[in-house]
């Protein structure tokens, strides 16, 4: 994928499911949702490929519904 910008909107729209998630896991005590969120925050500064990206984040948006506390 040569198109940043669709890769910049991506990184933008995990990054703030990331931060609800995080929020989320913090008041309510939920572990998964909270691991989760940090990782949509951090994960897009390490990987660099768009389809990978888009692998990971469809991966750590289901862990809090696939592991529940």
């Amino acid at each position: 994928m040569k198109d940043p910008s669709l890769s910049l909107m991506l990184v933008v729209v995990l990054g703030a499911v990331g931060s609800g998630y995080f929020i989320y896991g913090k008041k309510q005590a939920k572990l998964s949702a909270l691991l989760a969120g940090i990782g949509l925050c951090v994960f897009p500064y390490f990987i660099g490929d768009f389809f990978l990206q888009l692998a990971v984040g469809v991966l750590l948006l289901a862990v809090p519904f696939l592991f529940r506390d």
